[in-house]
């Protein structure tokens, strides 16, 4: 666990480096510019694929459901940045003054305490944020409230577009986004070059994987915290799978598949902290380069132990 937190460190500082960061947001940006003019031309189209989606679903879940879907969302969001604010107010103060090992577990306990707080906020006003949200989706400019959440499933589809166009981004572009890092942390240690087409090919098939999986599951979304549960582990499944074997191959001269199932309890808390960026709008953009970093910064540490 030691090692798992010390690449997740590393990565967090690797993404304030403005030489990452700018790849980053430059691309970030541009993916999500182009998703949203996408959705904007075609938002009849989204719409009514959305119709079509939830006609197979029976009326009383998208109805009864839908609210409380979004209800959820809301309150996973105001835990992730309940703890990005304790952060970003305390996190340097206590990396100073604690080891990494209590820095780790305090950071687990902050999260879970986030998820308290608003977990009674939502005990006692639950009822009522449901409401509102029935509210608001036949307050938007949509008739009935299958009408708004036909909408939301359209940004849905857009908005996994543009993870997955950042995740095949972010694996086509590893080779000089990690020869940056592995020249600060690892300088004797070379950047492995000759597996580039078999990664992308991984990429590729995970991708199409993942959306029948997504088809397969998207009911599920609609049942209030199982849909969170869901989502996280189609994101943290995608981000597994393709940015453990970038890593992998970019570290060693002949990767083994082996080394990932030794190791994949590290991978899974890796893939997990990176799926949490996917869940909050415009921190999406750095999950996948988070990801990447993370995982190379483990298996090259793994590498440099064992000489």
């Amino acid at each position: 666990m030691k090692r798992t937190m010390h690449a997740i460190t590393a990565a967090f500082g690797e993404l304030l480096r403005w030489d990452i960061l700018k790849i980053a947001l430059l691309s970030g940006l541009i993916v999500t510019a182009f998703w949203l003019l996408v959705g904007g031309m075609f938002q009849e189209s989204l719409i009514a694929l959305g119709s079509a989606v939830l006609e197979y679903i029976p009326f009383s879940m998208v109805r009864s459901n839908g609210a409380w879907m979004l209800s959820a969302f809301l309150w996973f969001q105001f835990v992730l940045l309940t703890f990005a604010l304790i952060y970003a107010f305390f996190g340097n103060v206590m990396l100073r003054t604690t080891s990494k090992e209590r820095y780790s577990s305090y950071s687990i306990l902050i999260l879970i305490g986030s998820a308290l707080l608003w977990g009674l906020v939502w005990f006692f006003k639950g009822e009522m944020i449901y409401q509102e949200f029935l509210k608001l989706l036949t307050w938007l400019p949509f008739e009935t409230v299958e009408k708004g959440l036909a909408a939301l499933v359209g940004l849905y589809v857009i908005y996994n577009a543009m993870i997955i166009t950042l995740l095949f981004l972010t694996s086509l572009m590893s080779q000089p986004l990690l020869a940056s890092m592995a020249r600060r942390h690892f300088p004797e240690e070379k950047v492995v070059r000759s597996h580039w087409l078999s990664s992308i090919g991984v990429t590729l098939k995970d991708t199409v994987i993942y959306l029948g999986l997504s088809l397969i599951a998207f009911p599920l979304l609609f049942i209030p915290v199982l849909n969170l549960i869901v989502q996280t582990a189609l994101w943290g499944w995608l981000v597994k799978d393709t940015m453990s074997h970038d890593a992998l191959a970019l570290t060693y001269d002949r990767p083994n598949a082996a080394q990932l199932k030794e190791h994949r309890t590290a991978i899974y808390v890796i893939s997990l902290v990176s799926v949490l960026f996917y869940f909050v709008p415009f921190l999406h953009i750095f999950g996948p380069f988070f990801g990447e970093l993370a995982m190379f910064h483990y298996f090259q540490s793994l590498k440099k132990e064992a000489k």
